[in-house]
């Protein structure tokens, strides 16, 4: 992305209100992630998707602009930053309004996918425009502090907002919540935003964008289908493909003069590495909240809004975390501040590892504070150290795609996971004789409120054991990940100061030592 190296002036009451404006899709973008997870076992109940479907209600989104974000970067740039802003608000509001009214899950996924496209528009044009606005440094690192900070606000309060709506309103209401959001963002939108278009943008590859959605969606399809039972060939195929395709896509790449991803950033251990774990850690991330929400509500039976009332603790430890890591990382280097969070983010996920089936609201809650505790560091400071491992040209594209690698860290993290859990759930649940039970525990549940009391309860009491059995093991998954990527940061990124400009990429292993702000 294009923007102004030096400062030519101070940003206006109107660019702070322009800001206040920008942060609004952030935070809508982040409570519509833990608001969706609170309403699964309604859609559930309402929809009665089957165990796929449900996970595709749920990450066809992150998809959808993990996919397309570089895309819609690359085509702000071309059309203008603020129309594109724009385009998206109302795309967004509309497909809200169909996602809101569905009436099976074929719709529902399909306004999904609509959203993802949209939502795919929102986050570069505000990034961008904020880097337009504030021309001052430090005034744009109050800016870009304020932007990510309202994401963990939206993370917060989505449960809170969400349990609510759910406890007197329809599943579908959580996604009206979107409707007046964007409705303020295009009233005030062409007045308090500038526009900016980059005349040297390069074109615009469309077979590039087709070869990335071509390699992202069959492999996760792949993934999906193979967690049902006797699942075939076809996953198998799906996944052999999408890698082909992805083979076919970084080729074209190197050709290309004006690619979708450059990819000589990558030769860069220090960036590479920051990536990697921002990666794995959205991907774990996104599982484990997926499984803690049923948790909450399906094995300990608390209501929506309880529930989200529940994860609030986790949440405000996320925001705390993330306010203080740029001071931290002023005193240390930020790769330590990094792995020192997510070492506390390992010993949630092995407290998750050993919660039980019965009585263990206490050390799930616990667990789960821990885990976003140890995650506010690597949010804070993760695109910091892949912007500032980066050469200053190539900043942009190194935002770019330090946003697609937290997008689709956090929708494969609901496929891998996710399928990984609905495994150990059809495997240890046991179905007493003349009960009839689906792939998932929502199905469960209501199917034991309809059989008799003592056969009710058997079933209710086995599908709560085999739940709790997949968070078991999808908190050990993720502890090992999340030590792994504690050696990782240690020993790839050596924080010193950063090499001169003119040295070359590939050597390039380090991050300067100073703060996210």
């Amino acid at each position: 992305m294009a923007t102004t190296s030096e400062p030519q002036h101070r940003a206006s009451p109107r660019e702070w209100l322009g800001l206040a404006v920008l942060a609004l899709p952030t935070l809508l973008l982040s409570i519509d992630m833990s608001v969706l997870h609170l309403a699964v076992p309604h859609i559930s109940e309402s929809l009665l998707p089957s165990a796929p479907q449900m996970l595709w209600i749920i990450d066809i989104y992150g998809f959808m602009i993990a996919g397309l974000l570089v895309t819609m970067g690359t085509l702000g740039d071309r059309i203008g930053r603020r129309r594109l802003l724009l385009i998206g608000a109302a795309a967004f509001g509309v497909a809200s309004v169909i996602a809101a009214y569905a009436d099976s899950p074929a719709t529902l996924i399909a306004a999904r996918a609509a959203l993802g496209i949209a939502g795919a528009t929102l986050m570069p044009s505000t990034l961008a425009l904020i880097s337009n606005m504030f021309q001052d440094a430090k005034q744009r690192g109050i800016a870009i502090a304020v932007w990510v900070t309202m994401f963990s606000v939206g993370i917060a309060l989505g449960p809170v907002v969400g349990g609510a709506l759910l406890e007197y309103f329809w599943w579908g209401s959580v996604f009206l919540l979107n409707v007046p959001i964007m409705a303020v963002l295009l009233l005030a939108g062409p007045r308090l935003l500038p526009e900016y278009r980059d005349a040297d943008a390069g074109r615009l590859d469309l077979t590039s964008v087709v070869l990335s959605l071509a390699t992202i969606l069959p492999v996760i399809y792949g993934l999906k289908e193979l967690a049902k039972d006797d699942p075939g060939l076809l996953p198998v195929l799906a996944i052999v493909a999408g890698l082909a395709v992805g083979v076919f896509f970084v080729r074209r790449q190197r050709g290309l003069t004006s690619p979708l991803i450059d990819l000589r950033l990558f030769r860069n251990r220090a960036l590479t590495t920051a990536l990697v774990a921002m990666l794995f850690s959205m991907l774990i991330a996104g599982g484990t909240y997926l499984f803690v929400t049923q948790y909450l509500q399906l094995v300990v039976g608390l209501s929506p809004l309880r529930a989200g009332l529940w994860l609030l603790p986790a949440a405000i430890a996320l925001i705390v975390t993330s306010m203080l890591s740029p001071v931290l990382a002023g005193r240390f280097a930020p790769a330590h501040v990094v792995a020192a969070g997510l070492a506390v983010s390992a010993v949630g996920h092995l407290t998750l590892a050993l919660v039980g089936s019965e009585g263990g609201l206490t050390q799930l809650v616990v667990g789960f504070l821990l885990v976003y505790a140890g995650g506010g560091p690597l949010i804070a400071l993760g695109t910091d150290i892949v912007v500032g491992s980066a050469p200053p040209e190539q900043a942009g594209s190194a935002s770019a795609v330090s946003e697609t690698s937290t997008e689709l860290g956090m929708a494969l993290g609901v496929a891998i996971l996710g399928s990984i859990g609905a495994i150990v759930y059809r495997s240890q649940v046991t179905v007493p004789e003349g009960a009839a039970a689906g792939d998932t525990l929502a199905t469960a549940v209501a199917a034991a409120e309809r059989l008799p009391g003592e056969v009710g309860a058997t079933l209710l009491a086995s599908a709560r054991a085999a739940f709790t059995d997949g968070l078991n093991v999808i908190g050990a998954i993720s502890t090992v990940i999340t030590v792994l990527l504690v050696v990782a940061v240690l020993t790839m990124i050596r924080n010193r100061p950063a090499a001169p400009d003119d040295a070359p990429v590939d050597d390039a292993d380090v991050v300067p030592a100073r703060s996210a702000s």
